[in-house]
């Protein structure tokens, strides 16, 4: 079997490792000439650092991020709402990591080229269109290369030509309201010093963790600064490249200083700001179209609410692996692989256009608008451990669970 991957990001990567370790041949086309470090930080949750595990990388992803150890939720005065350990810390057996999105893409991407070899990453081919017949798919890309094979998988991103074919009136992505200014500043360490932490409401939100540890002791902090904005103006197509404006948006926050951290003082000292529109996509009927299927942004983009996008990418990626090594039949195998991930990733979807475990946020804010002397008599300790374990559940991570399911890591094929 051969499998062609458009889309040399985090899911099409590790869907070309997980294919490889099974013994199938894989080539990933990639559309960049050059695949630099872009974006800044993502969290690796533990269900995703499972399927990293298995394909022994634990060690060398928690060493170039930070092992989370606490996410906590707090009101626009500091006020804590909600905490709870994280990874290990909370009894699950692989770990949380926050990380540099660019320092982990590179890391998949230097692996890959150990063990796939060199010769099977392909850059500068961005996917134009495709053709298959009974037996074979043949992908065409915008540079005239072409490229044969058994199945293609289009891990090319929110703004997929595979599902620009399938769904040509699909139109551009939605935008929700909001804009997300995300960056990184040197800060020293807050709370426990591997503290994931939410501030504020739906229309006004700051997220802070760090995502590497620096040798004065301080952190390379990753933030976003959230505002919701008049949903009728205009807004530019996303784009981890475009620089923001510090004036834009640190007026909203300028009286954000808490016992724990001083959230203008963050954000004047970041490096670069870039600007990103908060959108995804409406759930698909289908991913798969005869021997070609949609992965990660092409198939669900998610808010970034959760901590969930490059995760379920990666469960994306492994269990449609662990059916094409498993199947005769590749078309069968791209079908039970949608067959488990559409569905939930388009319930997951639908929970973080509700907010996900943010709505913690919401419910403090509006029963509690000017802050609390008591969590307990504003939300009380089942109603919020409640909004946080359904989530898990939602997203695939509830410790239990996580902890027994088998293995996504198939037998590998002989040669």
């Amino acid at each position: 079997m051969r499998v062609i991957i458009a889309g040399g990001g985090i899911g099409g990567l590790v869907a070309a490792l997980s294919l490889h370790a099974a013994g199938i041949e894989v080539d990933v086309f990639e559309q960049s000439t050059e695949i630099r470090p872009l974006g800044v930080g993502i969290n690796v949750l533990p269900h995703a650092m499972r399927e990293l595990t298995e394909l022994g990388l634990q060690d060398r992803v928690a060493a170039a991020g930070i092992v989370t150890r606490e996410l906590a939720y707090a009101n626009r005065f500091g006020q804590m709402i909600w905490s709870e350990p994280r990874g290990r810390h909370a009894g699950y057996t692989w770990p949380q990591v926050s990380i540099h999105r660019g320092r982990l893409h590179l890391l998949l991407l230097d692996v890959a080229r150990e063990r796939l070899g060199s010769d099977r990453i392909h850059l500068g081919a961005r996917l134009a269109d495709f053709a298959e017949d009974t037996t074979r798919v043949t992908a065409r890309f915008e540079d005239g290369r072409t490229a044969q094979g058994d199945v293609l998988i289009a891990a090319d991103g929110i703004h997929s030509a595979a599902r620009t074919r399938f769904y040509p009136n699909e139109g551009v992505p939605i935008w929700n309201g909001a804009i997300l200014w995300r960056a990184t500043s040197i800060a020293d360490p807050f709370l426990t010093g591997a503290t994931m932490a939410v501030a504020g409401n739906r229309d006004e939100k700051f997220v802070v963790y760090p995502i590497a540890d620096l040798p004065d002791g301080r952190k390379l902090t990753n933030w976003i600064a959230e505002l919701r904005v008049d949903p009728n103006q205009d807004w530019k197509r996303e784009d981890w490249n475009r620089p923001g404006a510090i004036e834009d948006f640190v007026d909203r926050f300028e009286d954000w200083r808490f016992d724990w951290l001083d959230v203008p003082a963050l954000i004047r000292t970041a490096q670069s700001i870039y600007e990103f529109p908060m959108v995804d996509r409406d759930p698909l009927p289908r991913w798969t179209h005869g021997r070609v299927t949609l992965l990660g942004d092409a198939a669900h983009p998610l808010y970034p609410i959760g901590s969930n996008g490059s995760s379920q990418a990666i469960l994306d990626a492994r269990t449609l692996a662990l059916h094409l090594a498993t199947q005769a039949d590749p078309v069968a195998a791209l079908h039970a692989y949608e067959a488990i991930r559409r569905p939930a990733t388009a319930a997951l979807l639908h929970a973080t256009r509700g907010d996900g475990p943010d709505v913690v946020l919401d419910i403090a804010e509006s029963r509690a608008p000017d802050g609390f002397a008591d969590i307990e008599s504003v939300m009380p300790m089942a109603e919020r451990s409640e909004i946080a374990t359904h989530y898990k559940r939602l997203a695939g991570f509830e410790p239990a669970t996580l902890n027994t399911r088998p293995s996504l890591s198939p037998p590998r094929r002989a040669a």
